[in-house]
C-alpha cells in the first residue's frame, strides 16, 4: 500500500523563513548560484527534494528554506513557517527597504499527468537559468527540484518546482525579493510616533 507514504510525502513540505543565513552542512547541496548585483547579494541551493535562498542588502540577510525535513533545522533565526500543502500566500518587510514575497501551490497527480509534468520542465530546465537536480525513487520513478531565476536592478524573481514521484506531488513556489526605492520608503506619520497608538 502506498497511502501512507503519499500522506507523509505531501504534508511534510514546509517553507521556512529565517533572518539570517544557514550553514551548507544541513542539505545536500548539489547546485548553487551566486550573484552580487548593485545593492543587493543573492545566493540559491538546489539540493533533493528541496532549495534555499539568500538575499542580502546592507546587514540584513533574508533566508528562505523548502525542505521536507525541518526537523533537521535549527530554530535560531526563526521568523516564520508555513505548511506547503493547498495554496498560500505570504509577505513580509525586513528594516526600511527590504520586501519578501512569496506564494506556494501543491497538486497531486495521476502517474501519466506527473510523468507529462515531469518532462516539460525537463525541457524547461534546458531553456532557462536554472538549477536542477534529477533522481530515481528506490522502484525506479523520478524526482525533481528546480529553480528558475530572474535578477533585476532591485529585486530577485525565484521559480520553484519540488516533483515527487511517491504521490505524483508537484509543489511551485513563486517568490519576490524586493528593496524599495529610498524615495518611496515611508515616512513616519503621527500615527506611528504617537506612543498612545504604539503597540503594546
Amino acid at each position: 500500500m502506498s497511502l501512507p507514504a503519499k500522506s507523509t510525502s505531501l504534508q511534510a513540505y514546509n517553507m521556512l523563513l529565517y533572518r539570517g543565513v544557514l550553514h551548507p552542512e544541513f542539505f545536500g547541496i548539489e547546485g548553487r548560484y551566486q550573484i552580487t548585483y548593485g545593492e543587493y547579494d543573492f545566493e540559491a541551493w538546489i539540493f533533493r527534494g528541496g532549495h534555499a535562498l539568500r538575499f542580502q542588502h546592507d546587514d540584513i540577510s533574508l533566508s528562505e528554506i523548502v525542505y521536507d525535513d525541518v526537523q533537521s533545522l535549527p530554530e535560531r533565526g526563526l521568523v516564520s513557517s508555513l505548511p506547503c500543502a493547498g495554496e498560500k500566500d505570504h509577505e513580509a518587510k525586513f528594516g526600511e527597504r527590504m520586501v519578501y514575497l512569496t506564494s506556494m501551490q501543491t497538486e497531486v497527480l495521476s502517474d501519466h499527468l506527473y510523468l507529462g509534468t515531469y518532462q516539460e520542465m525537463i525541457e524547461h530546465a534546458r531553456n532557462a537559468q536554472t538549477l536542477l537536480s534529477v533522481w530515481n525513487d528506490h522502484i525506479g520513478k523520478p524526482n525533481m527540484s528546480l529553480l528558475d531565476m530572474q535578477r533585476y536592478r532591485d529585486q530577485v524573481h525565484v521559480q520553484s518546482y519540488h516533483l515527487r514521484s511517491d504521490c505524483g506531488l508537484v509543489l511551485r513556489t513563486q517568490s519576490i525579493f524586493q528593496l524599495k526605492d529610498e524615495d518611496d520608503v515611508d515616512e513616519p506619520t503621527d500615527d506611528d510616533t504617537d506612543p498612545e497608538k504604539a503597540p503594546q
